[in-house]
Protein backbone atom coordinates (compact mmCIF):
# COMPACT_ATOMS: atom_id res chain seq x y z
CA UNK A 1 0.00 0.00 0.00
CA UNK A 2 1.39 3.39 -0.99
CA UNK A 3 2.05 5.58 2.03
CA UNK A 4 3.19 8.83 0.37
CA UNK A 5 1.16 11.74 1.76
CA UNK A 6 1.63 13.84 -1.41
CA UNK A 7 2.29 17.12 0.40
CA UNK A 8 2.69 20.45 -1.42
CA UNK A 9 6.12 21.60 -2.61
CA UNK A 10 6.15 24.60 -0.24
CA UNK A 11 4.62 22.83 2.77
CA UNK A 12 5.96 23.08 6.35
CA UNK A 13 8.21 19.96 6.13
CA UNK A 14 9.88 21.25 2.95
CA UNK A 15 10.38 24.76 4.34
CA UNK A 16 11.78 23.46 7.65
CA UNK A 17 14.11 21.09 5.77
CA UNK A 18 15.32 24.04 3.68
CA UNK A 19 15.95 26.18 6.77
CA UNK A 20 17.74 23.26 8.40
CA UNK A 21 20.09 22.97 5.46
CA UNK A 22 20.53 26.78 5.57
CA UNK A 23 21.88 26.56 9.14
CA UNK A 24 23.88 23.45 8.21
CA UNK A 25 25.65 25.24 5.35
CA UNK A 26 26.30 28.33 7.50
CA UNK A 27 28.17 26.15 10.00
CA UNK A 28 29.81 23.95 7.38
CA UNK A 29 31.26 26.82 5.35
CA UNK A 30 31.95 29.35 8.12
CA UNK A 31 35.52 28.14 8.63
CA UNK A 32 36.36 29.05 5.03
CA UNK A 33 35.58 32.69 5.80
CA UNK A 34 37.29 32.93 9.18
CA UNK A 35 40.21 30.54 8.62
CA UNK A 36 42.87 33.23 8.34
CA UNK A 37 41.55 35.50 11.10
CA UNK A 38 40.87 32.69 13.58
CA UNK A 39 44.23 30.98 13.06
CA UNK A 40 46.02 34.33 13.18
CA UNK A 41 44.65 34.74 16.70
CA UNK A 42 46.63 31.61 17.63
CA UNK A 43 49.85 33.17 16.29
CA UNK A 44 49.93 31.52 12.83
CA UNK A 45 51.00 33.37 9.71
CA UNK A 46 48.83 33.51 6.58
CA UNK A 47 51.04 30.91 4.86
CA UNK A 48 50.81 28.58 7.88
CA UNK A 49 47.05 28.98 7.96
CA UNK A 50 46.79 27.24 4.57
CA UNK A 51 48.29 23.93 5.73
CA UNK A 52 46.85 24.08 9.26
CA UNK A 53 43.48 25.08 7.83
CA UNK A 54 43.49 22.03 5.56
CA UNK A 55 44.27 19.93 8.63
CA UNK A 56 41.35 21.39 10.60
CA UNK A 57 38.89 21.06 7.72
CA UNK A 58 40.00 17.42 7.39
CA UNK A 59 38.92 16.88 11.01
CA UNK A 60 35.52 18.35 10.18
CA UNK A 61 35.20 16.15 7.09
CA UNK A 62 36.19 13.07 9.09
CA UNK A 63 33.39 13.94 11.52
CA UNK A 64 30.98 14.23 8.62
CA UNK A 65 32.05 10.81 7.38
CA UNK A 66 31.49 9.12 10.75
CA UNK A 67 28.35 11.12 11.48
CA UNK A 68 26.86 10.19 8.13
CA UNK A 69 26.94 6.52 9.09
CA UNK A 70 25.60 7.14 12.61
CA UNK A 71 22.68 9.33 11.52
CA UNK A 72 21.90 7.29 8.42
CA UNK A 73 21.50 4.09 10.42
CA UNK A 74 19.49 5.91 13.10
CA UNK A 75 17.22 7.42 10.45
CA UNK A 76 16.25 3.98 9.17
CA UNK A 77 15.99 2.37 12.61
CA UNK A 78 14.39 5.12 14.70
CA UNK A 79 12.91 7.44 12.09
CA UNK A 80 13.83 10.50 10.04
CA UNK A 81 12.72 12.90 12.79
CA UNK A 82 15.10 11.40 15.36
CA UNK A 83 18.00 12.48 13.14
CA UNK A 84 16.64 15.97 12.57
CA UNK A 85 16.45 16.54 16.33
CA UNK A 86 19.64 14.78 17.43
CA UNK A 87 22.01 16.12 14.81
CA UNK A 88 21.08 19.76 15.31
CA UNK A 89 21.62 19.57 19.07
CA UNK A 90 25.13 18.16 18.62
CA UNK A 91 26.37 20.66 16.05
CA UNK A 92 24.79 23.62 17.83
CA UNK A 93 26.53 22.75 21.12
CA UNK A 94 29.82 22.02 19.30
CA UNK A 95 29.76 25.42 17.59
CA UNK A 96 29.19 27.26 20.86
CA UNK A 97 32.11 25.40 22.47
CA UNK A 98 34.19 26.12 19.36
CA UNK A 99 33.86 29.80 20.17
CA UNK A 100 35.93 29.20 23.31
CA UNK A 101 38.78 27.24 21.61
CA UNK A 102 42.26 28.30 22.74
CA UNK A 103 44.51 26.39 20.31
CA UNK A 104 44.39 24.53 17.00
CA UNK A 105 43.91 21.13 18.64
CA UNK A 106 40.81 22.28 20.52
CA UNK A 107 39.65 23.91 17.29
CA UNK A 108 40.13 20.65 15.38
CA UNK A 109 38.24 18.59 17.98
CA UNK A 110 35.32 21.04 17.94
CA UNK A 111 35.15 20.89 14.15
CA UNK A 112 35.22 17.09 14.31
CA UNK A 113 32.27 16.96 16.73
CA UNK A 114 30.41 19.64 14.76
CA UNK A 115 31.02 17.56 11.63
CA UNK A 116 29.33 14.57 13.25
CA UNK A 117 26.28 16.71 13.99
CA UNK A 118 26.21 18.43 10.60
CA UNK A 119 26.24 15.06 8.84
CA UNK A 120 22.60 14.29 9.55
CA UNK A 121 20.85 17.44 8.39
CA UNK A 122 20.63 17.21 4.59
CA UNK A 123 20.21 13.46 4.20
CA UNK A 124 17.41 13.16 6.75
CA UNK A 125 15.62 16.23 5.38
CA UNK A 126 15.77 15.06 1.76
CA UNK A 127 14.74 11.52 2.71
CA UNK A 128 11.73 12.80 4.63
CA UNK A 129 10.62 15.15 1.84
CA UNK A 130 11.12 12.54 -0.90
CA UNK A 131 8.84 10.17 1.01
CA UNK A 132 6.20 12.80 1.69
CA UNK A 133 5.90 14.39 -1.75
CA UNK A 134 4.54 13.10 -5.07
CA UNK A 135 7.17 11.46 -7.28
CA UNK A 136 6.39 13.83 -10.17
CA UNK A 137 7.24 16.89 -8.02
CA UNK A 138 10.12 15.45 -6.00
CA UNK A 139 12.83 17.30 -7.94
CA UNK A 140 11.22 20.69 -7.36
CA UNK A 141 11.09 20.17 -3.59
CA UNK A 142 14.69 18.98 -3.19
CA UNK A 143 15.94 21.84 -5.36
CA UNK A 144 14.10 24.30 -3.14
CA UNK A 145 15.76 22.75 -0.09
CA UNK A 146 19.24 23.02 -1.58
CA UNK A 147 18.73 26.42 -3.19
CA UNK A 148 17.56 28.00 0.07
CA UNK A 149 20.05 26.05 2.16
CA UNK A 150 23.09 27.05 0.17
CA UNK A 151 22.40 30.74 0.80
CA UNK A 152 23.52 29.98 4.36
CA UNK A 153 27.04 30.41 3.01
CA UNK A 154 26.19 33.98 2.02
CA UNK A 155 24.96 34.73 5.54
CA UNK A 156 28.15 33.21 6.96
CA UNK A 157 30.24 35.55 4.79
CA UNK A 158 28.47 38.72 5.92
CA UNK A 159 28.42 37.63 9.57
CA UNK A 160 32.18 36.96 9.35
CA UNK A 161 32.71 40.53 8.11
CA UNK A 162 30.75 42.09 10.95
CA UNK A 163 31.80 39.99 13.95
CA UNK A 164 34.87 38.31 15.41
CA UNK A 165 35.35 34.63 14.62
CA UNK A 166 34.27 33.48 18.10
CA UNK A 167 30.98 35.39 17.88
CA UNK A 168 30.39 33.81 14.45
CA UNK A 169 30.40 30.36 16.03
CA UNK A 170 28.10 31.51 18.85
CA UNK A 171 25.65 32.81 16.24
CA UNK A 172 25.79 29.47 14.42
CA UNK A 173 24.93 27.62 17.62
CA UNK A 174 22.08 30.03 18.35
CA UNK A 175 20.60 29.59 14.87
CA UNK A 176 20.65 25.85 15.44
CA UNK A 177 18.64 26.06 18.63
CA UNK A 178 16.12 28.41 16.98
CA UNK A 179 15.68 25.86 14.21
CA UNK A 180 15.19 23.13 16.79
CA UNK A 181 11.95 24.79 17.88
CA UNK A 182 10.61 24.77 14.31
CA UNK A 183 11.23 21.04 14.09
CA UNK A 184 8.29 20.35 16.40
CA UNK A 185 5.92 21.31 13.56
CA UNK A 186 7.22 18.52 11.29
CA UNK A 187 5.80 14.99 11.26
CA UNK A 188 7.30 11.58 10.46
CA UNK A 189 7.11 9.95 7.03
CA UNK A 190 4.07 7.68 6.69
CA UNK A 191 6.00 5.53 4.26
CA UNK A 192 8.67 4.87 6.89
CA UNK A 193 6.10 4.28 9.64
CA UNK A 194 4.32 1.70 7.49
CA UNK A 195 7.49 -0.13 6.40
CA UNK A 196 8.89 -0.12 9.95
CA UNK A 197 6.18 -2.62 10.87
CA UNK A 198 7.56 -5.13 8.38
CA UNK A 199 9.91 -7.81 9.69
CA UNK A 200 12.90 -6.75 7.60
CA UNK A 201 16.29 -5.25 8.34
CA UNK A 202 16.31 -1.49 8.81
CA UNK A 203 19.41 0.71 8.68
CA UNK A 204 21.94 -2.10 8.38
CA UNK A 205 24.99 -0.39 6.88
CA UNK A 206 26.48 -3.79 6.00
CA UNK A 207 23.73 -4.31 3.41
CA UNK A 208 25.55 -1.93 1.08
CA UNK A 209 28.42 -4.41 0.94
CA UNK A 210 26.76 -7.84 1.02
CA UNK A 211 25.05 -7.45 -2.35
CA UNK A 212 27.01 -6.69 -5.51
CA UNK A 213 24.28 -4.63 -7.20
CA UNK A 214 23.67 -2.51 -4.09
CA UNK A 215 27.39 -1.97 -3.56
CA UNK A 216 27.76 -0.80 -7.16
CA UNK A 217 24.85 1.67 -6.85
CA UNK A 218 26.22 3.00 -3.58
CA UNK A 219 29.79 3.53 -4.81
CA UNK A 220 28.65 5.11 -8.08
CA UNK A 221 26.47 7.54 -6.12
CA UNK A 222 29.46 8.64 -4.04
CA UNK A 223 31.76 9.01 -7.03
CA UNK A 224 29.34 11.32 -8.86
CA UNK A 225 29.71 13.91 -6.09
CA UNK A 226 33.50 13.74 -5.65
CA UNK A 227 34.33 16.69 -7.96
CA UNK A 228 32.20 19.05 -5.85
CA UNK A 229 34.40 18.76 -2.79
CA UNK A 230 37.63 18.72 -4.77
CA UNK A 231 36.57 22.12 -6.09
CA UNK A 232 35.33 23.51 -2.75
CA UNK A 233 38.06 21.99 -0.58
CA UNK A 234 41.08 22.52 -2.83
CA UNK A 235 40.49 25.04 -5.63
CA UNK A 236 38.37 27.50 -3.63
CA UNK A 237 39.62 26.95 -0.08
CA UNK A 238 43.21 27.47 -1.30
CA UNK A 239 42.42 30.02 -4.01
CA UNK A 240 44.71 32.61 -2.38
CA UNK A 241 47.72 30.32 -2.73
CA UNK A 242 46.74 29.22 -6.24
CA UNK A 243 46.37 32.90 -7.14
CA UNK A 244 49.99 33.55 -6.16
CA UNK A 245 51.14 30.52 -8.14
CA UNK A 246 49.24 31.76 -11.19
CA UNK A 247 50.91 35.16 -10.82
CA UNK A 248 47.63 37.05 -10.52
CA UNK A 249 48.06 40.81 -10.42
CA UNK A 250 46.34 41.23 -7.04
CA UNK A 251 45.70 39.15 -3.93
CA UNK A 252 42.81 36.70 -3.82
CA UNK A 253 40.46 36.47 -0.82
CA UNK A 254 39.20 32.87 -0.42
CA UNK A 255 36.21 34.16 1.54
CA UNK A 256 35.21 36.53 -1.24
CA UNK A 257 35.67 33.82 -3.86
CA UNK A 258 33.57 31.45 -1.75
CA UNK A 259 30.61 33.80 -1.27
CA UNK A 260 30.35 34.67 -4.96
CA UNK A 261 30.70 31.02 -5.85
CA UNK A 262 27.92 30.05 -3.45
CA UNK A 263 25.64 32.64 -5.03
CA UNK A 264 26.13 30.79 -8.32
CA UNK A 265 25.75 27.37 -6.66
CA UNK A 266 22.49 28.40 -4.98
CA UNK A 267 20.97 29.57 -8.28
CA UNK A 268 22.20 26.43 -10.04
CA UNK A 269 20.75 24.15 -7.37
CA UNK A 270 17.38 25.85 -7.69
CA UNK A 271 17.51 25.19 -11.42
CA UNK A 272 18.91 21.65 -11.30
CA UNK A 273 15.74 20.02 -10.04
CA UNK A 274 13.59 22.08 -12.40
CA UNK A 275 15.82 21.07 -15.30
CA UNK A 276 15.61 17.38 -14.36
CA UNK A 277 11.80 17.68 -14.17
CA UNK A 278 11.58 19.38 -17.58
CA UNK A 279 13.94 16.85 -19.17
CA UNK A 280 12.26 14.03 -17.21
CA UNK A 281 15.75 12.75 -16.49
CA UNK A 282 18.16 13.17 -13.59
CA UNK A 283 21.09 11.96 -15.70
CA UNK A 284 20.62 14.40 -18.59
CA UNK A 285 20.58 17.30 -16.14
CA UNK A 286 23.74 15.96 -14.45
CA UNK A 287 25.49 15.69 -17.83
CA UNK A 288 24.80 19.38 -18.50
CA UNK A 289 26.18 20.42 -15.12
CA UNK A 290 29.26 18.25 -15.50
CA UNK A 291 30.11 19.90 -18.84
CA UNK A 292 29.84 23.39 -17.30
CA UNK A 293 31.95 22.30 -14.33
CA UNK A 294 34.70 20.82 -16.51
CA UNK A 295 34.90 23.95 -18.68
CA UNK A 296 35.21 26.05 -15.51
CA UNK A 297 38.03 23.89 -14.09
CA UNK A 298 39.95 24.14 -17.38
CA UNK A 299 39.65 27.93 -17.26
CA UNK A 300 40.79 27.91 -13.62
CA UNK A 301 44.11 26.31 -14.55
CA UNK A 302 44.71 28.60 -17.51
CA UNK A 303 44.35 32.00 -15.81
CA UNK A 304 48.06 32.90 -15.60
CA UNK A 305 48.64 36.63 -15.14
CA UNK A 306 44.97 37.37 -14.56
CA UNK A 307 43.24 39.22 -11.73
CA UNK A 308 41.29 38.30 -8.59
CA UNK A 309 38.13 39.44 -10.38
CA UNK A 310 38.85 36.93 -13.12
CA UNK A 311 39.35 34.25 -10.46
CA UNK A 312 35.96 35.10 -8.94
CA UNK A 313 34.19 34.93 -12.32
CA UNK A 314 35.78 31.58 -13.14
CA UNK A 315 34.86 30.19 -9.73
CA UNK A 316 31.29 31.38 -10.22
CA UNK A 317 31.18 29.40 -13.47
CA UNK A 318 32.60 26.35 -11.72
CA UNK A 319 30.14 26.92 -8.88
CA UNK A 320 27.24 26.90 -11.30
CA UNK A 321 28.57 23.65 -12.72
CA UNK A 322 28.75 22.07 -9.27
CA UNK A 323 25.21 23.17 -8.41
CA UNK A 324 23.88 19.64 -8.69
CA UNK A 325 24.13 18.80 -4.97
CA UNK A 326 20.34 18.56 -4.57
CA UNK A 327 20.08 16.45 -7.69
CA UNK A 328 22.90 14.17 -6.59
CA UNK A 329 21.32 13.61 -3.15
CA UNK A 330 17.89 13.07 -4.73
CA UNK A 331 19.34 10.34 -6.95
CA UNK A 332 20.82 8.70 -3.84
CA UNK A 333 17.38 8.75 -2.17
CA UNK A 334 15.70 7.28 -5.24
CA UNK A 335 18.19 4.43 -5.60
CA UNK A 336 17.36 2.55 -2.39
CA UNK A 337 14.38 1.06 -0.55
CA UNK A 338 12.64 2.64 2.45
CA UNK A 339 14.48 0.45 4.97
CA UNK A 340 17.87 1.77 3.74
CA UNK A 341 16.95 5.11 2.22
CA UNK A 342 17.98 7.35 5.14
CA UNK A 343 21.26 5.46 5.46
CA UNK A 344 21.98 5.88 1.74
CA UNK A 345 20.86 9.51 1.51
CA UNK A 346 22.74 10.56 4.64
CA UNK A 347 25.96 8.61 4.13
CA UNK A 348 26.39 9.30 0.40
CA UNK A 349 26.87 13.11 0.61
CA UNK A 350 28.95 12.71 3.76
CA UNK A 351 31.17 10.10 2.13
CA UNK A 352 31.74 12.72 -0.57
CA UNK A 353 32.51 15.40 2.02
CA UNK A 354 34.74 13.00 3.94
CA UNK A 355 36.57 12.11 0.75
CA UNK A 356 38.22 15.53 0.98
CA UNK A 357 40.64 13.88 3.43
CA UNK A 358 41.81 11.50 0.67
CA UNK A 359 41.71 14.20 -2.00
CA UNK A 360 43.83 16.50 0.17
CA UNK A 361 46.26 13.63 0.85
CA UNK A 362 46.59 12.97 -2.89
CA UNK A 363 47.12 16.68 -3.56
CA UNK A 364 49.84 16.95 -0.90
CA UNK A 365 51.51 13.72 -2.05
CA UNK A 366 51.68 14.92 -5.65
CA UNK A 367 53.41 18.12 -4.51
CA UNK A 368 56.45 15.99 -3.63
CA UNK A 369 56.82 15.17 -7.31
CA UNK A 370 55.30 18.14 -9.16
CA UNK A 371 54.53 21.84 -8.81
CA UNK A 372 51.59 23.18 -6.80
CA UNK A 373 49.55 23.91 -9.94
CA UNK A 374 50.34 20.61 -11.68
CA UNK A 375 49.49 18.71 -8.48
CA UNK A 376 46.13 20.46 -8.28
CA UNK A 377 45.41 19.77 -11.94
CA UNK A 378 46.32 16.07 -11.75
CA UNK A 379 44.18 15.68 -8.64
CA UNK A 380 41.29 17.27 -10.52
CA UNK A 381 41.68 15.05 -13.56
CA UNK A 382 41.59 11.90 -11.41
CA UNK A 383 38.55 13.02 -9.39
CA UNK A 384 36.54 14.31 -12.37
CA UNK A 385 37.25 11.22 -14.51
CA UNK A 386 35.98 9.03 -11.67
CA UNK A 387 32.84 11.17 -11.48
CA UNK A 388 32.24 10.93 -15.24
CA UNK A 389 32.60 7.14 -15.21
CA UNK A 390 30.17 6.88 -12.30
CA UNK A 391 27.61 9.12 -14.01
CA UNK A 392 27.72 7.03 -17.18
CA UNK A 393 27.17 3.82 -15.22
CA UNK A 394 24.35 5.12 -12.96
CA UNK A 395 20.77 4.17 -13.85
CA UNK A 396 18.05 6.77 -14.39
CA UNK A 397 15.85 7.35 -11.32
CA UNK A 398 13.40 10.04 -12.47
CA UNK A 399 9.79 9.27 -11.51
CA UNK A 400 10.71 6.16 -9.55
CA UNK A 401 8.16 4.95 -7.01
CA UNK A 402 9.88 4.90 -3.60
CA UNK A 403 7.44 2.56 -1.88
CA UNK A 404 9.73 -0.49 -1.89
CA UNK A 405 12.27 -2.16 0.42
CA UNK A 406 15.70 -3.74 0.14
CA UNK A 407 15.93 -7.41 1.03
Amino acid sequence: MKQNQNIAIFSIPVIVAALGYFVDIYDLILFSFIRISSLKSFGLTQDQSASVGLHIISYQMAGLLIGGIIWGVMGDKKGRMSVLFGSIIIYSVANIINGFAQDTMQYSICRFVAGIGLAGELGAGVTLVCELIDKEKRGYATSFIAGVGLTGAILAYFISKEFGWRICYFIGGGLGFLLLMLRFSVYESGMFTHEKKEKIQHGDFRMFFNNRARFKKYMLGIMIGLPIWYILGILVQLSDKFGKQFGLKDDVSPGKVMVYMYCAISVADFLSGILSQLLKSRKKALYIYYVIMIVGVILYFTQYGGTSTGMILICMLIGFGTGFWALFVTVAAEQFGTNMRATATTTTPNMVRGSLVLIAFLFEYLQQHASYIVSGAITGVIVIVLGCIALLMTKETYGKDLDFVEE
